[in-house]
């Protein structure tokens, strides 16, 4: 019966695995920051009272109108890479945490980055080239949701 239970398990978490590829650090994506609120050119952290689920991952916003906004059309506001910094899929394919008021909103798309410890990839983001890393990181980020 063990054996029963450790393969439900397995199954259980790989089947959530492969249908979500989300950086909810903090339980939220973005780590609660409003994602809409970055497309007004601000990093505002959201509030509970204004929390929804999307995809089965949660998403918090600082007003009633942003999570309305959200719920009209969610993919617009869905980050890019799932959350995860932009750079680092880019460069190596690997998903690495960010810091929720370092972004950019390139064609459309809401992009994080890692910024601590003295490095900001947002800067090396757009020192290195951002169109060829982000080419990478559409490449990447295929062949990481792939493995799984």
């Amino acid at each position: 019966m063990k054996k029963f239970g450790f393969l439900f398990l397995l199954i259980s978490f790989t089947a959530f695995a492969q249908k979500h590829d989300y950086n909810t650090k903090k339980g939220f994506v973005a780590e609660g920051y409003d994602v809409v609120s970055y497309f007004n050119n601000k990093a505002e952290n959201g509030d509970k009272k204004f929390a929804t689920k999307y995809d089965d991952v949660k998403f918090k916003f600082s007003s009633k109108e942003n999570l309305e906004t959200f719920k009209k059309s969610p993919k617009k506001y869905v980050p890019a890479y799932g959350g995860y910094c932009a750079y680092a899929i880019g460069l190596k394919g690997e998903k690495v945490s960010i810091n929720p008021k370092t972004f950019e909103i390139r064609d459309g798309k809401l992009y994080l980055f890692y910024n601590s410890w003295g490095t900001n990839t947002l800067e090396l983001w757009q020192k290195e080239g951002a169109e060829q890393l982000k080419t990478k990181a559409d490449k990447n980020w295929i062949k990481i949701k792939e493995q799984k």
